[in-house]
């Protein structure tokens, strides 16, 4: 398994969507400034690929995802959304949420860090499915 690192790769129409969602967080914030900043940072890191080359395993906006916590049994699965699609019950996770900014971009198999209230904790993507 590889460990997350600087090889993130967005499609160019989620990246120019996420773009446009941060240019607007400054008038109306739904989200954490601090998420916002994070998000900006990883996409500084992508490389962007047209959506006919976009590989169909890696983590975008509407991906339903599975992952697993390092040293845990239980399996998350979730689809990771638009912010004003977000909805815990259904399991539709913002991509301005800590989660959904450590998972975009990276792909199957890759393991991932982010922070949780216990401090950081390493996440193994299990399985990527896009519709599109």
């Amino acid at each position: 398994m590889q460990t997350a690192n600087n090889n993130l790769v967005l499609r160019k129409d989620d990246y120019q969507l996420l773009v446009s969602l941060l240019n607007g967080a400054g008038r109306k914030l739904s989200f954490d400034r601090r998420n916002a900043q994070d998000l900006l940072a990883e996409l500084k890191k992508a490389t962007l690929v047209h959506k006919d080359n976009f590989p169909e395993d890696v983590v975008r906006i509407n991906s339903f995802v599975r992952i697993q916590a390092e040293g845990m049994n239980d399996v998350m699965e979730f689809m990771l959304v638009m912010p004003d699609k977000a909805d815990i019950k259904e399991r539709k996770i913002s991509v301005m949420a800590p989660v959904g900014i450590a998972l975009i971009g990276f792909k199957k198999g890759q393991q991932v860090k982010w922070k949780v209230p216990a401090g950081k904790k390493t996440f193994t993507i299990l399985d990527v499915v896009n519709d599109e």
